[in-house]
């Protein structure tokens, strides 16, 4: 009796607490944050047409971009927004390629556009800020130099400013070109890239619009958001001193200026497609830092106490906090079994919390592809990966070790967009593993 008392108090208790976290903790949180999108999603939001169509300046940091920049051009050009009621500031912040050259090019061939090239210090915040004092446009809109615009997304989004006087900011939904991704070659990079796109359709059109109907929106991407002028000039302007200065910028507008920040869902800009695991590992490392940096500035607005009547709160805790119980709890997984816990109990335990993982990313399919009613060959690519809503737990889990990593490496590096690649940490950890060996035995010899 007191043996299987002990079991069931004890080892199973135990190890049920423990498996009950992440489902209080994330997916509760989120399937109820599923099924209030989808009933949103369902009624969609009409917009109208103004009398007159405003002027807007659209600003593309340029730095090395001589690969890419045409196109980007070209999809502005090519934009359903009128041409003459375009600016475009290409800020080149100090580029050594053939960048200039692209840029006269573009001249050439796009006579109907507004377009100018200004040099600033180097850096893309330092490039940002310099480009806003040069606009004339009543909305400011920015976009990467690597990244094209869908042709309805600069009018989607200035009509959503006009049906909206509350909204100062906004960013659009950022999805990786699936025509690039249909081209990869390679199973595991197929796989890598299919499971990015679905995260990022996931995270824009379901996490982030759920984020911005309470105005709790955590981060403008940086690779295009928008703003009224009148809103931008009364920030610090983008901070230099962070690598987060998109996540800065949005903090600003919505804590410092108390204005709201919202999202486009029916703007989309196409990135190109992660190319490694390595260039993952350095991005969401920069993600990370420049989060905790900008957490940093403005510690004294989040209260434990509110974790579940403010997202934001849950957010930071989930995507920080959390993960260091979640690294430890990995690691003691393993070890428990020497204490003589059932493998068996521990694996149902991780395969229920797998399978309601899946859960939570199947709603959120279901929402997404109704957000991509509109855009049909988007909503095609997108409805063929249902099957990533099995992969999609490890690969979030693969980011948050990565997140995980950033953070230490935060505490100890200087803050960087030059990164430390995985290939070059894994030989660094095989000089450190064989140095430690070698003094092992030395020891042992004397």
């Amino acid at each position: 009796m007191d043996y299987w008392l002990n079991l069931t108090l004890f080892k199973m208790g135990f190890w049920i607490t423990w498996a009950l976290v992440p489902i209080v903790i994330e997916i509760i949180p989120a399937t109820i944050s599923a099924i209030r999108l989808f009933i949103k999603a369902v009624s969609k939001e009409k917009l109208e047409m103004p009398d007159k169509m405003p002027m807007i300046s659209v600003i593309v940091p340029v730095y090395n971009s001589e690969a890419t920049l045409f196109n980007c051009i070209r999809s502005i050009h090519n934009s359903t927004y009128p041409d003459d009621l375009i600016q475009v500031i290409l800020a080149d912040n100090q580029s050594t390629d053939n960048s200039f050259d692209v840029y006269a090019r573009a001249q050439n061939e796009f006579t109907s556009m507004h377009m100018q090239l200004i040099h600033t210090e180097k850096g893309k915040a330092s490039a940002l800020n310099s480009a806003i004092y040069t606009c004339i446009g009543t909305y400011i809109i920015n976009i990467d130099s690597d990244g094209i615009l869908e042709k309805s997304a600069l009018m989607n989004m200035v009509l959503k400013f006009e049906n909206d006087y509350e909204v100062s900011a906004m960013t659009g939904t950022i999805l990786p070109q699936r025509d690039l991704i249909k081209a990869t070659k390679g199973l595991w990079k197929g796989i890598l890239q299919r499971n990015e796109y679905f995260e990022y359709a996931q995270a824009f059109l379901s996490g982030r619009t759920m984020e911005a109907n309470s105005n709790q929106l955590f981060t403008m991407s940086g690779a295009f958001s928008a703003f009224r002028k009148d809103a931008l000039l009364k920030t610090f302007m983008y901070s230099t001193q962070t690598i987060g200065e998109d996540t800065d910028m949005t903090f600003q507008i919505r804590e410092h200026l108390k204005l709201k920040v919202a999202i486009c869902t029916t703007a989309i800009f196409y990135v190109e497609p992660i190319p490694s695991l390595n260039n993952l590992y350095t991005q969401r490392q920069r993600w990370q830092r420049g989060e905790i940096e900008v957490i940093h500035q403005y510690g004294d607005r989040f209260s434990v106490k509110n974790f579940f009547s403010d997202f934001l709160i849950r957010r930071i805790m989930i995507d920080h906090t959390f993960l260091f119980p979640k690294m430890i709890w990995l690691c003691a997984s393993v070890a428990l079994l020497f204490f003589r816990y059932s493998g068996v109990m521990m694996a149902m335990s991780y395969f229920i919390i797998y399978l309601l993982y899946i859960l939570v990313g199947l709603l959120n399919y279901g929402c997404v592809c109704i957000l991509l009613h509109d855009f049909k060959e988007e909503r095609k690519f997108y409805r063929s990966l249902w099957w990533v809503c099995l992969t999609l737990p490890f690969y979030n889990f693969i980011c948050s070790c990565i997140r995980f990593i950033g953070t230490i490496n935060g505490m100890t590096e200087a803050s960087t967009w030059n990164l430390t690649s995985l290939d070059k940490e894994f030989k660094d950890l095989k000089k450190v593993v064989k140095k430690d060996f070698k003094e092992l035995r030395d020891k042992r010899g004397e």
